[in-house]
């Protein structure tokens, strides 16, 4: 092979210089400009150096020569030599080239640069911000409430989509949120390199939502996964996930590392179902629960406390309610007992509006020992309840049943793709005996062969085979014939509902079910909770397990005597003297009424209240 020429070598160099981008090709015009002013003053100061206008100086005769290359309408007023005005018009008509290439230069990188920009490809400059990995249907839910919570704080989104689209959806569905400063960058969250643009290591916390994408937890387990493996300079900021199926959770704790707090979407929601159904309304306490709007769960020192037990505790606060304790050793105990002694360093979990609010009461709200009942509780019966639809959450669902209901209960299941075998499916079950037949509940006829008035509860299940739209709709048509074939039978059970867009709550009033499990929402509240304390986790994992304390609402008339007024200082004593902790109540008239559905939580011990047996007071129980 020959080798290589000289300007075969000279024209790679130029290649590879050009292939530098715009300061390149700016370099080179430069040098363009410089030699063709170079050229044309020398030779002004050879061929024209007895005109005025060169005036025998070489730096005024560059000057002008750089004036006509810039600006063409400068040789205009030029008088002299034939030679002056020939140079003059050369160095001109270069300039107009040169000049328009440099603008064109200018202009393309320019338009580059704005491109790039739009990409959101650039590192942040923040410190103690809010770090969400991932583009996820909870983003909105957790900017809207870290809004309400009135934090003003940063949240940094570093997905793998267009900056601009980002924006754009954030602004349409979430509107104003003040308070809250939210940047969109474009990046690969599974790749470490690009986790730098968000800069983790300033963060105050790293939220992982599940994605919206196929296999969501496959995309949370490699974000872990390129998180665990980097070098952080210091501590590392608390982490905050979700994983959509319980079968992935050992994958993702052994990818996230001990200190990672990970929501279970699958087995929450499947719990929240269940209780649901034991407890109509239990949804709506949660979202008060969960959500900023109004109380919220709060963990603070009152050394004042010291040496006072729980049960006089709970007449302590003024505007906040009391539900639990946690240990300096980090252990959580809700609904202690009575006898219980604080000890100083004991942190006091409690309900108030906010943390400012909690606040101890100079005086005890009175207690009406006459209003207090003595009812007795009765056991819970053997029952039945109908499935309709199927879902990935199912078996749990049943499971869960199992663990609380009865022996000698029973559940049937009916829906599109279901047989003996998904019977067969949920396992070894102790107090229940599992049907299942196919049918499609949204069919008038079919439904009505299953005679719903033999159950004493429906669950209604979101079907995870169709669009999340989609398999709202079919429920809420379901929804609707189980209203209209209740009402000409006049039978009584309650119906439950899982629903996947909280929009479709509302449209689902109308149809006054019992209770609608809307799961997306309810996930999105809870992992904001985590991110603005990851202890609370501790706090929902007690009350969401089924051998744990649980939230009841339990009939009025178990606590009052009907029809007789009396303070909710008067409830919680009641509730204490069952072992349980009063947290607020339901009026029943205000089930369907949003946006809370009858709930009040927290209310003022002093409140005086005249609650029906149809209403609930909802307390806390290791029943």
């Amino acid at each position: 092979m020959s080798k290589a020429r000289l300007r075969e070598r000279l024209r790679y160099r130029f290649d590879r210089t050009m292939s530098r981008g715009t300061p390149a090709m700016i370099g080179w015009l430069g040098l363009a400009s410089a030699a063709l002013i170079g050229v044309v003053t020398a030779l002004l100061v050879v061929f024209a150096g007895e005109d005025k206008l060169v005036q025998h100086n070489p730096w005024h005769t560059f000057w002008i020569s750089l004036l006509r290359t810039l600006d063409p309408g400068t040789m205009g007023q030029d008088e002299g030599s034939a030679v002056l005005l020939a140079l003059m018009l050369a160095v001109t008509i270069g300039g107009i080239f040169i000049v328009s290439a440099l603008v064109g230069v200018l202009t393309t990188g320019l338009d580059a640069k704005l491109t790039d920009l739009r990409k959101g490809r650039s590192r942040v400059v923040e410190s103690a911000h809010t770090v969400v990995l991932g583009w996820s249907e909870q983003i909105f839910t957790l900017i809207s409430e870290l809004s309400r919570a009135g934090d003003h704080t940063c949240v940094v989104v570093l997905a793998d989509r267009d900056k601009v689209e980002m924006e754009d959806e954030i602004r349409k569905r979430v509107g104003k949120h003040p308070g809250v400063r939210v940047v969109c960058r474009t990046g690969t969250v599974t790749e470490p390199a690009e986790l730098e643009i968000a800069r983790p290591d300033e963060a105050a916390v790293i939220v992982v939502p599940a994605p919206a994408a196929d296999d969501p937890d496959i995309h949370v387990i490699k974000t872990f996964l390129a998180l665990n493996s980097r070098t952080w300079p210091g501590r590392p900021p608390p982490v905050v996930g979700v994983v959509s199926d319980s079968t992935n959770l050992p994958a993702a704790r052994l990818a996230a590392g001990p200190d990672v707090q990970i929501v279970d979407a699958e087995d929450i929601t499947a719990r929240l179902v269940v209780q649901s159904r034991r407890q109509p309304g239990l949804s709506a306490v949660y979202t008060e629960l969960l959500g900023f709007d109004n109380d919220e769960i709060y963990m603070k020192v009152e050394p004042k406390l010291a040496g006072v037990t729980y049960h006089d505790a709970l007449y302590a606060f003024d505007t906040a309610t009391l539900i639990g304790l946690r240990r300096s050793d980090g252990t959580v105990e809700l609904n202690a007992p009575g006898d219980r002694v604080l000890r100083a360093d004991d942190e006091v979990i409690v309900l108030a509006p906010d943390r400012s609010k909690i606040r101890l009461s100079p005086t005890r709200a009175p207690v009406d020992e006459d209003a207090i009942s003595d009812v007795p509780r009765d056991a819970d019966p053997a029952d039945r309840t109908l499935v309709l639809n199927w879902n990935d959450r199912g078996p749990t669902i049943v499971r869960l049943l199992d663990d609380y209901l009865a022996p000698g209960s029973t559940v049937d299941i009916a829906a599109v793709a279901v047989d003996d075998a998904t019977a067969a499916g949920v396992g070894q079950l102790r107090n229940l005996a599992v049907t299942a037949r196919p049918g499609d509940p949204t069919n008038r006829s079919e439904l009505e062969a299953l005679t719903p008035g033999r159950f004493q509860h429906v669950i209604v299940l979101a079907e995870d085979t169709h669009s999340p739209q989609h398999s709202d709709a079919r429920t809420l048509v379901t929804l609707l014939h189980l209203r209209d074939m209740k009402q000409r039978s006049g039978e009584k059970y309650s119906i439950v509902s899982e629903l996947n867009d909280d929009a479709n709550r509302r449209l689902a009033q109308v149809i006054k079910a019992d209770d609608f499990v809307v799961s997306q929402k309810l996930i999105s509240l809870l992992l904001t909770q985590l991110v603005k304390n990851r202890y609370l986790n501790d706090v929902f994992a007690e009350l969401f397990d089924a051998r744990g304390c649980d939230i009841f609402l339990k009939p009025a008339d178990e606590y009052l005597r009907q029809c007789v007024p009396a303070t909710f200082a008067t409830v919680i004593e009641a509730a204490t003297r069952r072992g349980e902790t009063a947290i607020g109540y339901r009026v029943h008239v205000q089930a369907y009424a949003p946006p809370m559905y009858g709930v009040e939580l927290n209310p003022p011990k002093d409140r005086r209240l005249t609650l029906t047996p149809d209403d609930r007071i909802i307390v806390l129980s290791n029943d």
